[in-house]
């Protein structure tokens, strides 16, 4: 909608996705989430919203699109989240598993998880 990349910040912890922080591109992406917080302009020109009360979730529900291409990044892996084209539902959830998947990426829309 804003046309601006955007990222949502996630940590994991005791099994559940905790929103902490929305950064964009662009200041109107923060607006479009209407959550209370913290707003600062990042080095480099991009903006943040440290949201004042995380949000928890035990389960992702999302939609997404090959317009939004909406990725998960985690450890510094990539894992694109996004159909070829169309769109999808997709529902992200935790599971540990020593098998690793994904590579670097450049995605305009982006789940960055930090576990704990």
């Amino acid at each position: 909608m804003y046309r601006a990349p955007s990222a949502e910040v996630f940590t994991v912890e005791g099994g559940r996705f905790t929103m902490r922080a929305v950064v964009s591109a662009s200041g109107g992406v923060l607006d479009y989430y209407a959550l209370e917080g913290e707003r600062a302009r990042l080095p480099g020109g991009r903006f943040v919203l440290r949201l004042a009360e995380p949000v928890a979730y035990r389960e992702l529900s999302l939609l997404t699109t090959s317009l939004g291409r909406r990725t998960l990044v985690s450890g510094g892996r990539c894992l694109p989240l996004f159909p070829r084209g169309g769109a999808a539902e997709v529902r992200v959830a935790l599971r540990v598993t020593p098998d690793v998947r994904g590579g670097p990426c450049d995605q305009s829309q982006s789940f960055f998880l930090n576990t704990t």
